[in-house]
């Protein structure tokens, strides 16, 4: 294989990238011009240029084919990331849809129409049976025709994070789970050799019982089976000293890629591999740990401080290759 795949995914939580106008459908004050954090049209359009420049760097010789975000305030910041950053040079189609998450931020993805033709988008919209007032973010399914003419399956997901505690909080990532679950088992009840990918930013590791036990995305060292789910994570967890998030002094993989078994099949028209999947740990994305040592991801605040930097998570990003 060669060194850059045909079709390069990208997940990014870009943090917080909000604009400067109020919306009072969304608890958004964090991040305006008279906040403490002084959120200014300066710096909001900087953050915008820090994306581009990831993004960038993680395309290699040329922009990646999908890109997924997380934490994107709306269809605004996607706009303004397009089309005012060189991305606008490439024909990038939006897919974004408005969560009810309480602070307002999304998931959403950027796909480049000239190598992908889009089939269908929508949202699962996660409403938890027990927290009447609970929200969260939607799963995006964004169902396309690669150039191989194979169906794709994407889900891109940002879970609900550890705020009050690991244990505390994984009732609701087991919740999405079951809900993500169910509809990778519907596309497989019609399909056994679908083309899967799930990326997002899980908020938990391969190994919790969220992603081992309940969406059952299994070791990929394993015999592969198409219609099973396969954490690509797990191998690159365990050959590397970081992560995507640094908590405490310890690196957390939340950052994953998820494929059905059908793209581990080396026979299959569309591909990947275990040693397919990166981390974007580039050095201008990373600042000194002066508190815990090592490296960390050079934020764009470090609590109200601005500091000018990126992102608290590393982006992830995924070859996948065409037999033709």
């Amino acid at each position: 294989m060669s060194d850059r795949g045909g079709l390069r995914i990208v997940f990014y939580n870009v943090e917080n990238f909000f604009d400067t106008k109020d919306d009072s459908a969304y608890s958004d004050s964090e991040f305006l011009p008279d906040s403490e954090k002084q959120w200014t049209e300066l710096k909001y359009h900087k953050k915008a240029l820090n994306i581009f420049k990831t993004i960038a760097a993680t395309g290699g010789n040329k922009p990646p084919e999908i890109i997924c975000l997380a934490e994107v305030e709306n269809m605004k910041v996607l706009k303004e990331l397009y089309l005012n950053t060189p991305l606008q040079k490439f024909n990038y189609k939006i897919v974004h849809f408005e969560s009810p998450d309480q602070r307002g931020i999304d998931v959403a993805l950027l796909y480049n129409r000239e190598v992908i033709i889009e089939l269908e988008s929508e949202i699962i919209r996660i409403v938890f049976p027990y927290e009447i007032d609970g929200t969260t973010r939607d799963i995006l399914y964004f169902k396309a025709l690669t150039k191989s003419e194979d169906t794709l399956h994407l889900f891109v997901n940002h879970w609900p994070s550890r705020r009050g505690g690991q244990k505390r909080s994984e009732v609701k990532r087991l919740f999405v789970a079951k809900e993500l679950k169910m509809e990778t088992d519907s596309i497989v009840s019609f399909d056994s050799c679908a083309n899967i990918v799930i990326t997002g930013d899980f908020n938990d590791e391969p190994s919790d019982k969220s992603l081992a036990g309940i969406l059952n995305a299994q070791d990929p060292e394993d015999s592969v089976i198409c219609g099973r789910l396969y954490n690509l994570s797990t191998s690159l967890k365990a050959g590397c000293k970081c992560g995507t998030y640094k908590y405490k002094g310890i690196w957390n993989m939340f950052d994953q890629f998820i494929v059905s078994g059908n793209l581990l099949k080396t026979d299959a028209m569309i591909t990947t591999c275990i040693n397919c999947i990166h981390i974007a740990d580039y050095e201008f994305l990373l600042q000194e740990d002066r508190t815990y040592g090592g490296w960390k991801p050079y934020r764009t605040y470090q609590g109200p401080l601005y500091i000018g930097g990126f992102s608290d998570h590393l982006p992830v990003y995924l070859d996948l290759y065409f037999n033709l």
